[in-house]
This record gives C-alpha cells, sequence and structure tokens, in this order.
C-alpha cells in the first residue's frame, strides 16, 4: 500500500470534479441553517454520520472487490433524491476519467464501459482505490473525509468563513471520521459475505429535499 497514493486520491486538488458540489452546504447556507464555524460543524457531523457513512461503505465494498452493479444499485437505493443522483453520478464519471489517467486499469475501464454514463461516486472510489493499490479502510477514509471537507471548503467561499475557522471544524470532527471509517469497513466487508443488504442505509432526509430545493434555483455556485 503507497500512502502517497492514498494522499493523491485524497487530495482535494485531484481532479476529480468535488471542488463543483458543496455537499448541501449551498442550500443550507441560504436556508440559515449553516450562519459560522459552530453550524457548519453540526451540519458537518450530521452529514458524515448519514451520507458519510453509506459513501465510506460502499466505497469500502468496492475496494475488496464486491461486484460494482450491485453496489451501484445499492447506492441508487440509499439516494432517494433524483438531483443528488445525478449528481454522484457526474461524480462518478469525473473520478472515472482522473483515475484511468492516473492508475491504468482493466477494472476501471470496464467500470467504464458498463457505466457510460457514470456509476454512483463511492462505487468509482472503491475501485480507484484499487487500482491505486489501497485497501478498504483507505478508500474509506477518503469517501468521509470527502463528505465533510467538501462542504467545509465551499463554506469558506458562501460565508466568507474564515479558512482558520474550516479547518478547525474538520481538526474536530477527526474522532468521528475516525469512528466512521471503522464502521464503514465492517459493513463493507460484510457485504462480501452477506450481500449488499449489509450495506447501511443512514436516511438525511433534509439533504435530500435540500438538494431538490438547490436543484430548482435559476442562479447557484455549486452544482449540488
Amino acid at each position: 500500500m503507497s500512502r502517497t497514493a492514498l494522499l493523491v486520491l485524497a487530495d482535494g486538488r485531484f481532479p476529480a470534479g468535488g471542488h463543483a458540489h458543496s455537499g448541501g452546504a449551498e442550500e443550507a447556507v441560504r436556508a440559515g441553517r449553516i450562519t459560522g464555524a459552530a453550524s457548519l460543524e453540526e451540519f458537518c457531523r450530521g452529514r458524515l454520520h448519514t451520507a458519510g457513512l453509506v459513501a465510506a461503505s460502499i466505497a469500502a465494498a468496492a475496494a475488496v472487490g464486491v461486484d460494482a452493479v450491485a453496489l451501484d444499485a445499492a447506492a441508487d437505493a440509499r439516494t432517494p433524491s433524483p438531483a443528488l443522483r445525478v449528481a454522484a453520478r457526474k461524480l462518478g464519471r469525473q473520478l472515472t476519467r482522473a483515475a484511468r489517467a492516473t492508475w491504468p486499469s482493466g477494472e476501471l475501464d470496464d467500470l467504464a464501459r458498463r457505466f457510460p454514463k457514470g456509476a454512483h461516486q463511492p462505487v468509482v472510489l472503491g475501485i480507484a482505490a484499487r487500482a491505486a493499490g489501497l485497501g478498504a479502510v483507505e478508500a474509506a477514509y477518503c469517501a468521509a473525509y470527502e463528505s465533510v471537507s467538501g462542504p467545509a471548503s465551499a463554506t469558506v467561499r458562501l460565508l466568507s468563513l474564515d479558512p482558520f475557522d474550516a479547518t478547525g471544524v474538520l481538526a474536530r470532527l477527526a474522532p468521528a471520521v475516525d469512528l466512521v471509517v471503522d464502521r464503514a469497513v465492517e459493513a463493507g466487508r460484510r457485504v462480501v459475505g452477506g450481500g449488499v443488504d449489509e450495506l447501511p442505509a443512514a436516511s438525511a432526509p433534509l439533504l435530500e429535499v435540500g438538494a431538490e430545493v438547490h436543484a430548482a434555483w435559476a442562479v447557484r455556485l455549486f452544482a449540488s
């Protein structure tokens, strides 16, 4: 396992398209649910234990070789919002392109053929991790961290929040990220013997509703 490969995959500058998505933060800012560092931390903590846990579990399962089609269907079932499903597939398509260029792999080539419009991003993330020589733990860390770092970065732009404060939020969430990763890896490995029903289905209805509201805006800074 290459720690450098993990840093490359988790780097916000990796050209996977995440910079264009706020993880629901843009709608939450306009609705008044995020107003500063304290409310950003609450938002991110909730997102981590719901959408973040699900994404990390799917990424972990993909990293250990669970069938991508089954995982993609499971991701669909756990994403009620059509807007979020569209966003997840767009991100998955972009990540597939970036990963194929960075770590050429027959698995990634096959994924691109099977999902020409993009598989769900966590599915791609797990397979990209495999291509990079990483495992379930590393894939889960990438997904869990991304679930909170995206909204934190977006809020710096949306509220002109001090970047030091946003980074402090991420640092305080580190123990929770570790906990979510442990749960996600355990669930991902159970899928090998028990099928995709072993994946968590943690719900965040306000994120889903907010995504539909956000998708209807005529003007927005972020795609989702």
